[in-house]
């Protein structure tokens, strides 16, 4: 089985890859490299690096014809859309058409697209399910939104098989400290420099917080299942933004410093997405708490820290 992964260098689809390979598929990496890591990508995967606007991108899905292609590659950050909507708009837009329609020609067997919570916007429900209205806040969101337009479109026109997965705030190993989405990543960067934490807002915001590895298994899930289905990959639980800096005092084992902030332009206050369906049709269950991803990705970031300890030593040395 042959498979690609638009994004395979960043920090979703680098976790993927390396899920897909233990199971002994063959997969390629469409990546521009802008915001993947090298450090990042699996051996056992064959990098091409382009851009998911580009026909070189489009060329190397037709000549490569996948069983599957996973679509990760985005522009994921609520601020940077807020400030450039055009180039929002042509990396999740037109990325995806262009993605979409290589993916028709070389009669790929599945598309597999990563979506959003931020496509419901400041919807005032509890507990989303598929069926909630959208209304997004964001350019972002909106974007997202529009390429799930095109995805289904292209399946009743050109009957090109998907599986549309929007998933909630995720957190884990390799994410890199910016954007909302990487609240997370962004408190243990500031923590592992020894710096107060900025919060924006009153830290009462809540957000569904998943796993990185719970993700992948969703997404190795439909390879199989979900078929022409929009599924919501979520824990089904909201924590607080305050909740997480308790959560991380306890396993950072002391004090931390931070200051509340203004909160930003395009931030959604609640989300909480139901897993419901992905339960049913994935046939899939997160299997990670909060707890336990948080002190996973902790462990992780005391690593890094570590080995740029050891290379920074090392270099004094040989100067």
């Amino acid at each position: 089985m042959k498979v690609i992964v638009s994004g395979g260098a960043g920090f979703i689809g680098s976790h993927l890859v390396d899920a897909l390979i233990d199971r002994g598929i063959e997969v390629h990496i469409i990546d521009n490299m802008l915001s993947g890591q090298k450090r990042n990508i699996n051996l056992q995967a064959q990098l091409h690096v382009v851009d998911i606007c580009s026909e070189d991108a489009s060329e190397i899905i037709m000549n490569i014809q996948p069983d599957a292609f996973y679509h990760l590659a985005a522009q994921a950050d609520v601020g940077k859309s807020v400030q450039y909507p055009k180039y929002d708009g042509d990396v999740n837009i037109i990325g995806t058409l262009n993605m979409l329609e290589a993916c028709r020609k070389a009669k790929v067997g599945k598309f597999i697209f990563a979506s959003t919570s931020a496509v419901y916007g400041n919807v005032k429900n509890e507990l989303l399910s598929e069926e909630e209205i959208t209304v997004p806040a964001s350019f972002y969101g909106l974007s997202k939104l529009t390429a799930e337009s095109y995805i289904r479109l292209f399946y009743e026109l050109y009957r090109q098989s998907y599986t549309i997965l929007r998933y909630a705030n995720v957190y884990g190993p390799r994410q890199l400290p910016k954007g909302e989405g990487g609240v997370v990543s962004v408190f243990f960067d500031r923590l592992s420099k020894g710096g107060h934490i900025n919060v924006h807002g009153d830290g009462e915001q809540t957000r569904d917080f998943i796993y990185v590895k719970d993700i992948v298994a969703a997404n190795i899930a439909a390879l199989e299942n979900g078929d022409q289905e929009t599924i919501q990959v979520s824990t089904s639980q909201k924590t607080s933004i305050n909740e997480i800096l308790s959560l991380l005092t306890n396993i950072h084992g002391m004090s931390i410093s931070r200051e509340f902030t203004a909160p930003r332009e395009g931030d959604i206050k609640h989300s909480c997405l139901c897993n419901k369906k992905a339960r049913n049709l994935l046939n899939w269950k997160p299997m990670y708490t909060i707890e336990d991803g948080l002190k996973e990705t902790y462990a992780f970031y005391q690593l890094l820290k570590s080995d740029a300890t050891i290379a920074n030593f090392e270099n004094e040395q040989l100067g």
